[in-house]
């Protein structure tokens, strides 16, 4: 299957998947395809599988293949997809990258081995990592050092950037480091380096102030994906205000979901109401929801509905199926 490659000019949104199981345990992959057409139904312009929020490292080696198989063939070309890449042995990843990309994937997402501490240690890992997969094999870069536990500066990134021709977005997820995404892009205004595309994490929690520092979309998974679309619809056609205002309606439900630990259940939960999926269940070991938690998410997402409807937004509540 041949795929159109991620390159540096990757912008919108590219939502993370979850990963659907059985209240037995096992993959849905009938879920698996109802998410894919719903994510190709928001237009967006790629779809990310296999990564922290799809329980990458619950799920074994063929059962990854399988997910990645299926969802490869739903989309058919009709979108990129980006394949979370975690293996910590080089021979494991260029097996997993070799693979995948003669499956039909634009691109694998790949975050800092974990135990790198000085600069040195960074550039030496993504070297052998470049070399392992090979230059031809386009890399999202994960900065997210909450996981991770290693910090990137803009000075490493730099270097990894203009080391690197592979490497063509930058996944940005540090917390509250707005202005990393402003230095990095000062980077480019100075010609230090070429221009690489900046995608968020984080659940889009700073989105708006993102993109007002230059931030290309958001590559993370949220219930409400088409509110990240069309947030980034109405900010690139210069209806920045308007797409604050949006945001600011549906922030109280994104930090919800965004908790650590229970966060995911959450999500989920919200994927099954809509109906994308049969079940919430989290892989064990995993958190589930208790009769409050599902109160709580009931009450915001009634809240969620009254908003909608006094700030004149309220045509998104059908098209969007937003109810308690």
């Amino acid at each position: 299957m041949t795929a159109k490659l991620l390159d540096s000019t990757a912008a919108g949104v590219f939502p993370i998947a979850i990963t659907p199981f059985t209240d037995a345990g096992a993959v849905d992959f009938d879920g698996i395809e109802r998410l894919t057409d719903f994510f190709l139904s928001c237009k967006v312009p790629g779809i990310t599988y296999l990564g922290v929020l799809g329980e990458a490292s619950k799920l074994s080696g063929p059962e990854s293949m399988q997910i990645l198989d299926t969802a490869l063939k739903r989309v058919a070309g009709r979108a990129q997809v980006i394949v979370g890449a975690s293996q910590a042995a080089f021979d494991n990843l260029r097996a997993f990258a070799t693979r995948a990309m003669a499956a039909g994937a634009s691109a694998i997402m790949v975050p800092p081995a974990s135990g790198l501490k000085t600069d040195e240690q960074v550039l030496n890992y993504f070297e052998g990592l470049v070399r392992a997969v090979g230059e031809d094999v386009p890399i999202v870069l994960q900065d997210y050092p909450q996981n991770s536990g290693v910090y990137l500066s803009t000075g490493v990134l730099c270097q990894l950037l203009q080391r690197h021709p592979s490497i063509k977005v930058v996944k940005h997820e540090e917390a509250s480091a707005l202005r990393k995404v402003s230095a990095l892009r000062a980077q480019e205004r100075a010609g230090e380096r070429r221009r690489a595309s900046i995608l968020v994490g984080n659940s889009g929690i700073h989105l708006p102030q993102e993109l007002l520092r230059g931030a290309d979309g958001a590559n993370t998974g949220v219930a409400f994906p088409e509110m990240l679309v069309e947030v980034c619809r109405r900010f690139f056609n210069g209806d920045t205000q308007s797409a604050e205002d949006l945001y600011d309606l549906f922030l109280p439900l994104v930090r919800h979901e965004q908790q650590p630990g229970i966060g995911l259940a959450i999500r989920k939960e919200i994927f099954r109401r809509r109906g994308l999926i049969a079940s919430a269940r989290l892989r064990a070991p995993g958190p589930a929801m208790d009769k409050d938690d599902h109160l709580e998410l009931g009450g915001l997402l009634d809240r969620l509905q009254r908003k909608l409807r006094t700030s004149g937004e309220d045509g998104l509540i059908s098209s969007w199926g937003i109810q308690a």
